[in-house]
């Protein structure tokens, strides 16, 4: 009896360890994909989709990845040939349609997930009517303001350069202790201003096509101090110089969100996209926010174009999984989940937008007319140049020095 006592012990011992080895061998088959984001002001929430797709697909593992210096990290990575699975991209940018060109990406063209996206979104950044990406939403570049300051000090978001620059001054005299801007002109962090700059070289020039023959198609040297667009621009930079918070000058683009959160400054130049950064700082006022204000009140606009836009590397050792997540991001009730932290306008059929964002309307109800162009850069070869020489005159005013880096810039294009 205590043989067969001792037997049925030793049976049930093995067992148990065979148990734990296949438990142990299941979990180390686990799909890992990685998912790259050049978005850091909501990654919380990305992470947070990670999760809940890793409850339903308890057979992958999400690893979300999100570095400084996201858009150089990603070139060196994909010239060494270390494509992550997924890959947040910006499609209207040279470097994307070159990779994709080149098949960095996979062909997304008749996925079954891109039906969830409206029709002809997709379409308007196909490489030779191939669709390597899935833009999830759209981004857009205005100016936040802090509209309960606004209103105790007697101030209204301006409808023309005009009004912008007498409300620069009014804050300036009716407000000692507070900035008109919250800046970041660290040359790291310079990329805040793109949309400063691209939109005052639009405004001088009459739009998207004249901005591009002014800089991008003019002849090389042509970017002169004398010329009047380049001094229409200067004056829309100078609203700049001296207005921003203190220590503006080695601020951080996490510095200039805090000065506006807190108060210090009240308005914020930057991307829709930095909302969901300044509310988790729980600001405890109101947000609002302008367009670029032009001559007239109709000469406003906006740029932007797809922001959280999602490419599949082709090299993938795991495409089933990777398409199998870009699916279930895509799908509205998942991005209802991202729209309601983030708030840029969308393009996945089915989420519900209307009266969600009031702080972003006033820059929003340009996107997806002619009043916002898409970012100058599509037709650019590079563009952190372009961000530093609008910082660099936005601190010094040097407008001999702007010129002459427009010209190293844009020549090496011609």
């Amino acid at each position: 009896m205590k043989k067969r006592t001792k037997l049925t012990l030793s049976l049930l011992s093995l067992a148990s360890v065979a148990l734990l080895a296949s438990c142990g061998s299941s979990a180390s088959k686990k799909t890992e994909i990685e998912f790259f984001t050049q978005k850091k002001e909501t990654l919380a929430i990305t992470k947070e989709i990670a999760k809940d797709f890793e409850k339903e697909n308890k057979d992958i593992k999400v690893k979300v990845v999100s570095v400084p210096d996201p858009g150089n990290v990603l070139k060196t990575r994909i010239s060494s040939k270390d494509t992550p699975d997924i890959i947040n991209v910006f499609p209207q940018n040279a470097d994307f349609q070159e990779w994709a060109a080149n098949n960095v990406f996979e062909d997304l063209t008749g996925k079954d997930f891109m039906s969830n996206i409206k029709d002809g979104v997709a379409e308007q950044y196909a490489i030779k009517d191939k669709v390597y990406s899935v833009p999830l939403d759209s981004n857009a570049w205005g100016f936040f303001y802090n509209a309960d300051a606004f209103k105790k000090l007697g101030l209204e978001a301006p409808k023309t350069w005009d009004e912008f620059e007498t409300l620069v001054s009014d804050i300036k005299s009716k407000s000692k202790d507070q900035a008109p801007f919250a800046l970041s002109l660290t040359q790291a962090d310079a990329w805040s201003l793109n949309g400063f700059g691209q939109l005052a070289w639009a405004e001088a020039d009459g739009g998207f096509d004249g901005a591009q023959n002014a800089l991008r198609f003019s002849p090389k040297g042509a970017i002169k101090t004398s010329n009047p667009d380049f001094q229409a621009v200067a004056k829309q930079l100078d609203i700049l110089k001296g207005n921003g918070q203190k220590g503006a000058d080695g601020a951080t683009y996490d510095d200039a969100i805090a000065a506006f959160a807190t108060g210090k400054s009240l308005i914020l130049p930057q991307g829709i996209w930095a909302l969901s950064a300044v509310q988790q700082q729980k600001p405890n006022f109101e947000i609002r926010s302008f367009a670029y204000p032009g001559k007239t009140e109709a000469d406003a606009m906006s740029v932007g174009a797809a922001d959280m836009a999602l490419s599949i590397s082709s090299t993938s050792k795991n495409k089933a999984a990777a398409e199998k997540f870009v699916k279930y991001f895509s799908t509205a009730k998942v991005f209802q989940k991202y729209y309601d932290v983030n708030g840029e306008p969308t393009a996945v059929k089915g989420v519900q937008t209307e009266g969600k964002t009031p702080e972003i309307e006033g820059i929003t109800r340009l996107t997806f007319t002619d009043k916002q162009f898409v970012w100058l850069q599509s037709k650019w070869d590079s563009e952190a140049d372009f961000h530093t020489l609008t910082a660099n005159y936005a601190r010094t005013g040097n407008a001999d020095a702007m010129a002459k880096e427009l010209n190293v810039f844009f020549d090496a294009m011609k």
